[in-house]
């Protein structure tokens, strides 16, 4: 397990290197890789631990220097968030919360209660703000199919949620990836990347935690 989390992070902060190898490599296949990690990450709700934010910042950035093209590489990841998100929806639907009780080894009780939470504050909007939270963004249209949420109402915040997130890494990566301060630190970059956007859950875990103390005084 160990192993496992040393292999994942050193992937997380050397993306950059193992995606312009895998272009090197296999060329046009790359789209195909990078659109089955942005559809798994957010449409099975098993698989949060991919990369989300650093991989379309890492391909938006190789984009601009290697035979990758964003205007390819955009429609696609937006494509494969939006379609995540649908049949993510949908396994909730059909599933419900019986597969956090049956499988907690997969379906793990804790994310189900941070999502949870994340809806009790911010509502709906969930759906847009949870693409910016890693593992709440793989567990959000999950609980709004167990909810039952009016379905063309769940596809409205998808699309927008799923246009700003993609558009933003992306392009982000795509204009600012190169810039040399941020090429001659990408580790670090990926780290603030992804350090930015636990920040919420964090903040919301600390309330959290804090409301009893409070309430006992």
């Amino acid at each position: 397990m160990i192993q496992f989390l040393q292999t994942l992070a050193d992937l997380f902060i050397h993306l950059d290197i193992y995606l312009a190898t895998l272009i090197d490599t296999y060329g046009a296949w790359v789209y195909v890789f990078v659109f089955a990690v942005i559809f798994l990450e957010t449409g099975l709700v098993i698989t949060p631990f991919l990369p989300g934010d650093s991989l379309l910042f890492a391909a938006g950035t190789l984009a601009a220097v290697t035979a990758l093209q964003v205007y390819w590489l955009w429609p696609l990841v937006l494509a494969a968030a939006i379609l995540g998100d649908t049949v993510n929806y949908w396994l909730g639907h059909r599933l419900g919360l019986a597969a956090f009780q049956r499988y907690p080894r997969w379906f793990k009780p804790k994310h189900l209660e941070r999502t949870q939470n994340f809806y009790a504050r911010y509502g709906n909007k969930t759906i847009v703000l949870a693409r910016f939270v890693p593992i709440i963004r793989t567990v959000a249209p999950f609980v709004a199919g167990i909810g039952r949420m009016d379905y063309p109402y769940f596809l409205g915040y998808n699309i927008l949620g799923g246009f700003i997130w993609t558009t933003l890494f992306t392009f982000g990566g795509y204009f600012f990836g190169n810039v040399p301060l941020v090429k001659n630190n990408f580790e670090w970059v990926i780290l603030m990347i992804i350090a930015i956007s636990l920040l919420p859950a964090a903040i919301g875990y600390w309330r959290h935690r804090s409301r009893p103390a409070l309430i006992s005084l």
